[in-house]
């Protein structure tokens, strides 16, 4: 890489140092990991010097990244907008950087199943935040009262609900590929914070 790169110089050394400083390591420090001159790795870090490939490959190893993080540019599409399904009270979206993970948000207003029989178990994990009222997790032979900004993780092979505790909850679930795929199969049951297909 040249600095006649303009924006993409400017980009990976901008990124260089912040992920230095997330670190909290001065230029000795990462210049000692990255087994530069400290005077070296800040005028990469300015613009003093070409980034060539092999430090750039030493430096990400030593900030703990790849190449490709350190050198990506991709911001197309960073907004996007939530697929609405009226009918359940959902928005969804799904995480580009991480291929199966989803987002649910969801107004309920029903309580979990009495019905034990009702409760869903399947490989995955879930994890959700209430946004507003008061929600109720069977989980199991427990059952959790999670009130507005708590939030709750599970391992969903254990049999589990979830539905408004009192008047209409908004919940925010992020669920993984297996737990998506175990919702997708057990529409039947109670109101959850699923993401169908």
């Amino acid at each position: 890489m040249t600095q006649g790169d303009g924006e993409l110089d400017s980009l990976v050394r901008k990124r260089i140092r912040a992920l230095r400083v997330a670190q909290g390591w001065s230029l000795e420090e990462l210049a000692t990991r990255a087994n530069v001159s400290p005077s070296t790795l800040s005028r990469i870090e300015t613009g003093h010097r070409r980034l060539a490939l092999d430090q750039l490959v030493t430096l990400a190893r030593a900030l703990d990244t790849s190449l490709d993080q350190l050198v990506e540019t991709a911001t197309d599409d960073v907004v996007a907008g939530p697929t609405i399904d009226a009918a359940r009270g959902q928005m969804r979206w799904s995480i580009k950087a991480q291929p199966g993970m989803t987002v649910i948000r969801q107004r309920m207003t029903d309580p979990p199943p009495d019905n034990p029989a009702r409760l869903r178990a399947h490989p995955g994990r879930e994890w959700l935040v209430v946004l507003s009222g008061t929600a109720t997790l069977l989980l199991g032979n427990r059952r959790f009262r999670i009130e507005t900004n708590q939030a709750a993780e599970f391992p969903t092979m254990l049999p589990h609900a979830i539905g408004a505790d009192g008047g209409p909850c908004e919940i925010l679930g992020v669920f993984d590929r297996d737990a998506r795929r175990g919702h997708q199969r057990g529409e039947d049951g109670g109101q959850a914070a699923v993401p169908p297909r």
